[in-house]
């Protein structure tokens, strides 16, 4: 019998590929306050263990649905997303396959979204020094950087860790996103905090550990560079473009519209001048000197200021 939340009703959605081993153990562990648990079939090559999930006591909350192709971690939670709505539930939690993440977290994500401090509660393994001497060194440094360029290119400054995919988000929320929009693959947890963010909300950091086991993950480390830094880019052009310049016009669109053409023009005529004379072996005029070190100094300055504002509009949980 449900104990705690009577008032809410929550999911867990559980993309699975490849993780035939773990998942009967992760579906097992969760806890009793799920109202129901969605698992999604990513057309994975190790068949899902249907018969020993029935088996499970759990087994009139479980939803098994199946992709009719392999779409990504995201298509899946997408479809999970999508069930979750229909079936009115108010809170969803995602839940990877793999035992990867500690579910008796999971009442500290609802409880800050029940209690109205955020829309959005997501994990964060950056905050235990224990829990960052377990993460694997290349993981550690790939996260560390990563975060940064996320937190520029979503807009939400205050939040780390933003590719840990445990996290709790309100239905109504969801109903507001366009999922189409959301990537499919290994981007999704990106994608989808961009657009959380046209939306105006809230995501609050919950500091748990990482675990780590044997399973390897599908992504190669080399290849995330090239798979994440041109999504990000485009992701920073488009929140500026449309915070800015298409949703509205504020004082920090000002500093970036008179700031990055000073600031190209100061690095660009400046490298050109200073090629051009360096090449000749001449001294480059005064004027000339003067004019690129105004424009970099002055647009950096702006740039700056466009930057502190866009930090302090972030939309913020509250502690």
């Amino acid at each position: 019998m449900k104990q705690r939340y009577p008032e809410h009703k929550i999911a867990v959605v559980i993309p699975y590929y490849n993780a035939a081993n773990e998942i009967v153990k992760v579906v097992n562990g969760l806890p009793d306050f799920v109202d129901s648990i969605v698992i999604v079939d990513d057309k994975s090559p190790e068949t899902l263990p249907t018969d020993k999930l029935k088996a499970l006591s759990v087994a009139s909350k479980l939803v098994m649905l199946e992709n009719e192709e392999n779409l990504g971690v995201g298509g899946a939670t997408k479809m999970g997303f999508v069930r979750a709505i229909n079936d009115e539930n108010d809170i969803v939690i995602k839940v990877d396959a793999d035992d990867q993440m500690d579910t008796s977290y999971m009442p500290q994500l609802i409880d800050a979204i029940i209690q109205n401090k955020c829309e959005v509660a997501k994990g964060n393994r950056f905050t235990d020094f224990k829990a960052l001497n377990k993460m694997p060194l290349v993981r550690k440094i790939g996260n560390l950087g990563l975060s940064f360029l996320t937190k520029m290119a979503t807009g939400y400054w205050n939040n780390f860790d933003p590719t840990n995919g445990f996290f709790a988000v309100r239905t109504d929320l969801l109903k507001r996103v366009d999922l189409s929009k959301v990537a499919n693959r290994y981007y999704f947890e990106t994608s989808l905090i961009a657009e959380f963010y046209y939306q105006n909300a809230r995501i609050k950091d919950v500091a748990m550990p990482a675990i780590y086991g044997d399973e390897k993950s599908n992504m190669t480390v080399w290849k995330m560079p090239f798979v994440f830094l041109p999504k990000l880019m485009k992701t920073f052009f488009k929140r500026i473009a449309k915070t800015y310049f298409l949703y509205d016009f504020n004082v920090s669109s000002l500093y970036i519209l008179f700031g990055l053409p000073a600031f190209l023009f100061g690095v660009i005529y400046g490298g050109y001048k200073w090629w051009y004379f360096s090449s000749r072996d001449l001294f480059a005029p005064t004027g000339t000197i003067m004019v690129v070190t105004l424009s970099i100094i002055l647009g950096f300055q702006l740039l700056l200021q466009a930057t502190q504002f866009d930090i302090m509009r972030a939309p913020k949980a509250e502690q």
